[in-house]
């Protein structure tokens, strides 16, 4: 790919990060105001400045206004930079706590709502399940990948799936304590999956 056509490719997924991201803060907004149920999609299309087409060009339905992210390119960028020596728990806590790390505090606290949210509703749960389940499928490919392995292996789909539980085991966590540092709550959930869980 030539440099211009990098360069516009970077500029159209700093402009879609930046809708997303704006489009989530009207819609956490709104539904601290009006309740998760109360809020329409034309209501959060109309307090972004977009239309109602453009909202679902972004996200499929209304739950995933709440679940959709930019995390994923920054965790395979994050992954795919972690020197070859490290195991691969240990490139996959790293690269999962450096995309935290690069979350401005505004973003950290829009990731702070949303779980809250997330977690108090039911549906809202039911789509995060979904959304980890492609999470699971991008782990297993990127372990993959790295260990020169089928992503059918049952293994890396196995490693894959006990990093998803503590994922959602520290959501759940940081729905509850929303005083926590979520990086490092990952940091000492994913560690401790790296030391077998002591008790």
């Amino acid at each position: 790919m030539s440099s211009d056509k990098k360069q516009a490719t970077g500029l159209r997924e700093r402009k879609k990060a930046k809708t997303i991201a704006a489009v989530q803060a009207h819609a956490l907004r709104l539904f601290h105001e009006h309740g998760y149920h109360e809020t329409t999609v034309d209501q959060i299309a109309a307090a972004a400045e977009i239309s109602p087409s453009t909202f679902f060009r972004y996200f499929p339905t209304k739950e995933d206004v709440l679940i959709i992210d930019n995390y994923d390119p920054l965790l395979i960028q994050a992954f795919r930079a972690q020197p070859s020596e490290l195991s691969l728990l240990e490139a996959t806590r790293n690269a999962m706590t450096e995309g935290i790390d690069k979350m401005s505090v505004e973003e950290m606290e829009t990731v702070r709502q949303r779980i809250q949210l997330i977690m108090s509703v039911p549906e809202l749960r039911a789509a995060t399940l979904n959304n980890q389940m492609m999470t699971l499928q991008l782990i297993v490919e990127l372990a993959a990948e790295r260990l020169g392995r089928q992503a059918d292996d049952l293994a890396v789909q196995t490693f894959a799936g006990a990093i998803i539980g503590v994922s959602i085991s520290v959501m759940l966590y940081y729905s509850e304590h929303p005083e926590a540092d979520f990086r490092q709550l990952q940091f000492d959930a994913l560690n401790r999956l790296k030391d077998g869980f002591p008790l």
